[in-house]
């Protein structure tokens, strides 16, 4: 794989079905990898957060999860092919799993959210896709526990939709733990799954607008985590061309 970086921040230079190539050899050889997606605003919080840019760096596959990272990529003459959008990731993994008869295990969310995303892979893909689930409220001293019963499930695949950066400390601190063969971070995709929210028509995700979307569903939550944080990736991106030229 050819990586390169955008903003200090590393990312693979890959597609989608490469993507999913390389994890589908890794389970087959029963190789550990683990998986995480970048996007504006992790890049503006990985370069204050010095255990969340480890984290990053530490995965074996790093995607461009935001059409913000594919833009600023081509602008500093770094192009990626293409977004590599980790709900994407995730649901065509999960069909993978369906066919190879993998088994998943899904931890986060709310406790009701993450059954009901349970019950409708199970409804698609049959009762044997499930290795376990969990809800993501745990208290700190509960991590191992965690990491334990993740680790003794019998599961090929972890999707773990907890919010950034706790998934991504989690992971990082407890891979050697867990020890299956894939584990990826995809933050509210439950909740997508679930049906409590909605994505942006394709069109939207196209453009690169699909944030905008987001923030007009829940403006009080997301505003300064797309507002702001938009600005500083923009600045952080200009900063960076700007060094080139000189």
């Amino acid at each position: 794989m050819t990586r390169t970086a955008i903003c200090n921040i590393p990312v693979d230079v890959l597609t989608m079905q490469q993507t999913l190539d390389h994890i589908e050899d890794a389970i087959t050889r029963r190789k550990q990898i683990q998986h995480v997606v970048i996007n504006a605003a992790k890049v503006v919080h990985a370069q204050k957060d010095p255990g969340l840019r480890n984290a990053i760096v530490n995965c074996d596959i790093i995607n461009a999860d935001g059409q913000s990272i594919v833009w600023a990529s081509r602008f500093l003459g770094k192009a990626l092919p293409e977004r590599v959008a980790g709900i994407d990731l995730m649901e065509a993994l999960i069909a993978l799993a369906g066919k190879k008869r993998y088994k998943i295990f899904l931890l986060g969310a709310k406790e009701e959210v993450v059954k009901k995303v349970a019950d409708i892979y199970t409804a698609q893909h049959g009762a044997g896709i499930i290795a376990g689930y969990r809800n993501g409220y745990f208290k700190p001293e509960e991590e191992a526990q965690v990491a334990a019963e993740i680790a003794v499930s019998g599961a090929d695949m972890l999707f773990v939709a907890i919010t950034s950066p706790k998934k991504e400390l989690f992971l990082d601190e407890y891979n050697d733990v867990i020890n299956i063969p894939f584990t990826m971070g995809v933050g509210g995709s439950f909740d997508v799954v679930a049906g409590l929210t909605k994505r942006a028509p394709r069109w939207m995700q196209r453009i690169g607008m699909e944030w905008f979307y987001r923030l007009a569903q829940e403006p009080r939550r997301m505003w300064k985590r797309y507002l702001i944080g938009n600005s500083a990736f923009i600045y952080l991106v200009l900063k960076e061309k700007l060094k080139f030229k000189h």
